[in-house]
């Protein structure tokens, strides 16, 4: 099964060569599970000519806002709106949770609240699962169709799914903790309150479920196309 991953934003420079940009550590969370892997990086304008170049598709997360004015957006927009219509299985993380749902009439804001970073618990169908968070923006109106599968008290909508063509997650199942770490030490200065960096570096090697939630994502694929057949 091929799976399209349409990276919408880079790594930092600084640890990018030993960690992995955005797309390569996807194929990273998702190796074992028989995969082929494509990347598109759609944030420097490429974009698949068509829904049909994968078997399903992953959004990446991104520096970047759902409701910025890039050239890249409403091309991505459109290409969610097809892919939904289609019925091929697409997953979306953290911006990829927010443009699937602004894309479909949901929306995305930068949250009055501030930052959620580093490990936060999260509750998935009564289930208590810990991951890696970084953002501001949420969703914070639902399209129609969502159903929220998960959440915290932080973030009502942690994550949902349209059917059982779209699964979207606000946290990082791709992040681990030397990446948190990173972003600590680069994009967290004079950027997130100190206090939150202090929790976040002392919350660093806590016990994470990066392997709990790719395991669902790769059901998703399979089972969707299992469907399809």
């Amino acid at each position: 099964m091929k799976i399209g991953i349409l990276q919408t934003g880079h790594s930092p420079d600084e640890f990018r060569k030993e960690l992995g940009d955005y797309g390569e550590m996807f194929t990273k969370l998702l190796d074992g599970h028989d995969f082929d892997f494509q990347i598109w990086s759609v944030v420097d304008g490429i974009l698949p000519d068509s829904v049909s170049e994968a078997d399903g598709w992953l959004i990446t997360g991104s520096k970047h806002g759902a409701y910025e004015d890039h050239d890249w957006i409403p091309p991505l927009e459109d290409f969610i709106r097809d892919t939904y219509a289609d019925g091929r299985p697409m997953i979306g993380v953290c911006f990829g949770h927010q443009i699937i749902a602004q894309a479909l009439g949901g929306k995305v804001e930068k949250f009055p609240n501030g930052w959620s970073i580093g490990r936060t618990e999260y509750d998935m169908g009564g289930e208590k699962l810990a991951l890696n968070a970084w953002h501001q923006d949420q969703v914070v109106e639902l399209p129609e169709g969502a159903e929220v599968v998960a959440s915290s008290d932080f973030c009502a909508y942690a994550a949902l799914a349209y059917d059982n063509r779209i699964w979207t997650v606000q946290p990082h199942p791709e992040f681990d903790h030397d990446f948190i770490d990173g972003l600590i030490k680069t994009r967290g200065k004079g950027v997130v309150p100190d206090h939150q960096l202090e929790q976040a570096t002392a919350a660093l090697g806590g016990p994470i479920d990066n392997h709990k939630i790719a395991d669902q994502m790769a059901a998703f694929f399979k089972d969707n196309r299992k469907e399809r057949a």
